[in-house]
């Protein structure tokens, strides 16, 4: 079993916390780590995809009270929103009677549907952690693991997998799951093939500019549908938008955001890229490339770094920029080759932004000054460096 990073962070959270939600797509081991966090407390789970388990929540206060003085587990919370009301007043009673902390965990795999009923409900009683899949922090780390990880994508059962056919398959049957099951319980009116398409249209457009006009004229859909299509992706944790930066600099900076399919696996399958071999001759493998580097980099910075890109009309460019809470700014450019060259839009946008260090992050293991203030790194070496400083 690989350890998960997060298993610490939860259990610090439940210390200071009275309920935490420990969110993530599907089958990113939420459960597994929730029932290893109970095998060291007194606790009960309840997974709420189970009727006989909804069934025990019928008078959820007159049930849950029994189990005050224990760590109760709600799985799939999303099933049984209306549980957030009673949950707000059982903890409150709970207060006052001194048990303030470790009351419940709550997993959910939708960010918008739990956010928004958790953030009405439980304001002030509530800490949040955002799980993802496998990064390099977490797996071996040499290069042929990399690559594996690189290929196959972070979910545990397609990482672990025994050969790649076995790994896409895994990551097949996902997609299939969420386009017939998932998105259809949460936009009842979406179509799954044109989801499936507008997914697999991402894929293809790894790290481009969002043209919702576009992809509206290729789906044959209106821009407001793509919009709220990929809203929804976004919120069940299956599409990141990486916002542009603002900054007051006199220059026309774009305004539209770049996309990902977060996990770099789920684009491999999206698009029938079998193996590492077929990866390395597919047009995409740069992009994919720029999407792994991406999530592992966000995956490690301290909490509260604010992830954007730039770029202006005139072609200034740095693939991703760091904010940390302290204001300070970082500029990482991306390459898959093992000999990185900046281009002139690096250098033009370094002028405008002037950010305090700047990286580029490649496909190699050593670490070496490219030109003053420009360091190439390894994305080994990046990710741990951001995870130092988060602790």
């Amino acid at each position: 079993m690989i350890e998960r990073k997060y298993l610490s962070t939860v259990r610090n959270a439940l210390q200071r916390q009275a309920a935490v939600a420990l969110i993530g797509p599907r089958q990113i081991g939420k459960t597994t780590l929730a029932l290893e966090i109970a095998a060291d407390v007194d606790s009960l789970y309840l997974d709420l995809e189970a009727q006989e388990d909804r069934d025990k929540l019928v008078s959820p206060q007159l049930f849950l009270r029994a189990y005050e003085n224990k760590l109760v587990i709600l799985d799939e919370i999303h099933r049984v929103p209306e549980l957030f009301q009673s949950l707000r007043g059982l903890i409150d009673e709970g207060r006052r009677n001194g048990n303030r902390t470790g009351r419940f965990l709550i997993l959910g795999s939708a960010s918008l549907d739990l956010l928004k009923q958790s953030g009405e409900s439980l304001a002030g009683r509530i800490a949040y952690v955002d799980m993802g899949p496998l990064d390099i922090q977490e797996v071996d780390v040499k290069p042929s693991s990399l690559d594996k990880l690189w290929v196959r994508g972070g979910f545990p059962d397609s990482y672990l997998a025994l050969d790649e056919r076995q790994s896409l398959k895994w990551r097949t049957d996902f997609i299939r799951t969420y386009l017939e099951r998932e998105i259809p319980e949460f936009g009842p009116r979406i179509p799954a093939e044109t989801m499936g398409r507008l997914w697999t249209m991402l894929a293809h457009n790894q790290g481009s500019l969002l043209n919702a006009s576009k992809l509206a004229a290729a789906l044959s859909i209106s821009a407001q549908s793509v919009t709220r299509y990929i809203d929804l992706l976004v919120d069940l944790l299956l599409v990141r938008r990486l916002q542009p930066h603002h900054a007051n600099i006199g220059k026309r900076l774009v305004k539209s955001p770049k996309t990902y399919v977060r996990d770099s696996g789920l684009v491999h399958a999206l698009l029938g890229i079998p193996d590492h071999n077929a990866l390395s001759g597919n047009p995409i493998v740069g992009m994919s490339w720029e999407g792994f580097v991406i999530e592992n980099i966000i995956s490690a910075a301290p909490d509260q770094t604010r992830a954007t890109f730039y770029r202006t009309s005139a072609g200034a460019e740095i693939d991703l920029l760091l904010e940390f809470p302290s204001k300070e700014l970082w500029g990482v450019e991306i390459k898959r080759g093992l000999a990185p060259r900046l281009e002139k839009g690096f250098h033009h946008a370094r002028e405008d932004l002037k950010p305090k260090k700047c990286f580029v992050v490649y496909a190699g293991k050593e670490r070496y000054p490219i030109i003053e203030g420009v360091e190439a790194i390894s994305l080994w070496d990046m990710v741990n460096m951001l995870a130092n400083l988060a602790r």
